[in-house]
């Protein structure tokens, strides 16, 4: 009987994870297809992706996501360290209250968050464009990160700090050579989360951005409407990989602080 339940949640399992994966498959073998029909096979290429090096618009795209995704990590990530070690290390009022709300950004629906941004905008008369793009991912990109570095601070050890203390450490040199290094991993980790969520934005972008503000995945949505081609399913397949990267180091990153922090492991005080 167990073993016919196993044989089912494999097979159950096998299947979940080709409906998930499949198209994202067949998708990244049709940008070597050399015929411009998706449906039909005709030969291997390389043509598409070399097509994308020459696509002014596709560099300038990519330029605009690179450099948004860059000052809103930038920035999430100094402002979601500082709150999240201010709500890890000190009590004061409505500390339960901030807590629930980081989650907001993270639940409320993008279409919603995106045409709240857009009104505000609106009501405060600032042009859309690359300011808005970067001020709206960093709305939803700090709650990542606080997330993400205070569950590391959870699980610090805050004896070595205190023997800091005692040793007449000042705040400051107690947090450059303790804290912050422990707390490293948590802050790359969201980081790196930061960067993949604004480059693969489109929702809340598609509401804030101006027209000289267009970033790839707009771009990606405004080919899609003359027709899927190979160069689109190119573009995809690279965005897939880096977002897939990027993922993956954070992961590796993240666990690879865990293991150093099991007991026995690499522990300075015995």
């Amino acid at each position: 009987m167990n073993r016919r339940v196993g044989s089912f949640l494999t097979a159950y399992s096998l299947a979940v994870i080709a409906v998930l994966y499949l198209p994202i498959f067949l998708l990244a073998a049709y940008s070597f297809n050399s015929s411009r029909i998706n449906a039909v096979w005709t030969g291997f290429t390389l043509d598409w992706y070399l097509s994308l090096l020459k696509n002014v618009r596709v560099l300038d795209a990519l330029r605009n996501s690179l450099v948004i995704a860059g000052i809103t990590t930038a920035i999430s990530t100094v402002l979601g360290t500082m709150a999240a070690i201010s709500l890890n290390r000190y009590r004061f009022k409505y500390r339960a209250v901030i807590n629930n709300l980081l989650y907001l950004p993270i639940l409320i629906p993008e279409i919603v968050m995106g045409l709240s941004l857009l009104v505000m905008f609106s009501q405060l008369h600032i042009p859309l464009g690359k300011n808005t793009l970067v001020i709206s991912h960093i709305t939803f990109c700090v709650s990542f990160v606080i997330i993400t570095v205070g569950a590391r601070l959870e699980g610090m050890r805050t004896d070595l700090e205190e023997a800091a203390q005692d040793l007449y450490a000042t705040p400051w040199k107690t947090f450059r050579y303790i804290t912050l290094p422990l707390a490293m991993p948590g802050i790359v980790a969201g980081a790196l989360m930061s960067f993949t969520l604004s480059i693969d934005d489109f929702v809340i972008s598609f509401f804030v951005a101006g027209p000289e503000s267009t970033t790839l995945p707009l771009y990606i949505y405004a080919m899609v409407k003359r027709g899927v081609s190979p160069e689109i399913n190119a573009l995809s397949t690279i965005m897939i990989a880096a977002t897939t990267a990027l993922i993956l180091l954070g992961q590796f990153i993240r666990q690879r602080s865990e293991n150093k922090n099991e007991p026995g492991k690499d522990d300075p005080i015995k």
